[in-house]
């Protein structure tokens, strides 16, 4: 991926920004109140205290502890309901209840989930969904956005084999390190997965930088998973052994990876989840293969990260329910306010 290729996606993001705008300036959702649905489905991933750098590749899967609070006090004002994810086949199937919900979910288990999400949930009565990846919790498959953005944030210069045979990357500046980042995220997410993802491992330890260290440091162990479980307003989902992308698997290995993951997330919690969430979760990982191996694995709900408000359509694919990314590079109250209201997806 070029230079030029990363700064169009950062045109993208400022385009977002000025939509979300430009919504919540105008008080659009009162002329469309319909757009909103019954409600939404939360994403969020990294919940932490801010941090200063100059490099954050992954910026976007960030939020801080204060602006989750701002988004649940937009969601009371807008009049939504917390429930857990679990509860909204169940909730949406009742044709009496005309009430808007809002569940929050988060994704991969990472250990600041517990640190600061959590108090911030029991602060507000707010059940929250955490899914989790065998693979992360066992130590044993590394997360490679986490990887890559390490690596490119130490190195200046560095050797990798794309396929094409070994190039040289100049990461000497911030928008090449960017571009860096971008290229080994386009090389996992086009190839062959698992090899890919054993390369840049092995790119990271001949420069000092362990892959499993990183998931040790950042996610939640077997430990950490039963410890939270006794919080009454925690719900765990399964993510699959390891993080992969699912459209690109054997039919094998997909029954593995959704039987597999819920029975690791019955053993560290003590519960049969009954949600799934599909790793990266856009269309080009969730196809409707997919969508029944949810359903055939006994899932009562499974969540994509395609945008979308709640609505009787879910109840047809109770495994293909939307999500809204709570994205760290628009961390606003009143952004949130324009997810709410859904017409950001109907102009989409």
């Amino acid at each position: 991926m070029s230079l030029k290729a990363t700064a169009k996606r950062l045109l993208k993001h400022a385009g977002i920004r000025a939509g979300l705008e430009t919504v919540a300036l105008t008080r659009a959702d009162a002329l469309w109140p319909s757009a909103g649905g019954r409600g939404v489905i939360f994403t969020l991933h990294h919940v932490r205290p801010a941090e200063t750098r100059t490099h954050d590749p992954n910026a976007l899967l960030s939020v801080t502890p204060q602006f989750l609070d701002e988004a649940i006090r937009a969601c009371a004002e807008a009049g939504l309901v917390p429930v857990a994810l679990e509860d909204l086949p169940r909730l949406l199937a009742d044709a009496s209840d005309r009430r808007r919900f809002v569940a929050f979910t988060l994704d991969d288990g990472y250990r600041n989930n517990a640190e600061h999400a959590a108090p911030v949930f029991r602060r507000h009565g707010v059940p929250y969904t955490i899914f989790i990846t065998k693979g992360f919790v066992e130590r044993s498959r590394s997360a490679w956005w986490e990887t890559a953005e390490a690596l490119t944030a130490r190195l200046d210069m560095a050797e990798f084999d794309f396929g094409q045979g070994l190039e040289q990357l100049d990461m000497r500046r911030p928008a090449r390190k960017r571009a860096a980042f971008d290229r080994f995220s386009a090389f996992v997410q086009t190839g062959d997965e698992d090899e890919a993802i054993a390369r840049l491992d092995r790119l990271a330890r001949a420069h000092g930088l362990d892959p499993l260290a990183i998931v040790d440091r950042l996610v939640m162990d077997a430990d950490e998973l039963r410890a939270l479980a006794r919080d009454p307003l925690a719900r765990f989902g399964a993510h699959t052994l390891t993080h992969i992308n699912l459209c690109r698997a054997g039919a094998a290995r997909l029954r593995d990876e959704l039987a597999g993951s819920a029975e690791a997330v019955a053993a560290y919690v003590g519960r049969a989840p009954r949600t799934f969430a599909y790793p990266y979760g856009y269309a080009e990982a969730v196809g409707e293969r997919e969508v029944q191996a949810a359903a055939d694995a006994g899932f009562a709900i499974a969540v994509t990260t395609q945008p979308g408000m709640l609505g009787p359509w879910n109840l047809a694919r109770p495994t293909a329910f939307g999500r809204v990314s709570l994205n760290g590079l628009y961390q606003k109250k009143r952004l949130v306010k324009a997810l709410i209201s859904g017409i950001p997806f109907k102009l989409m």
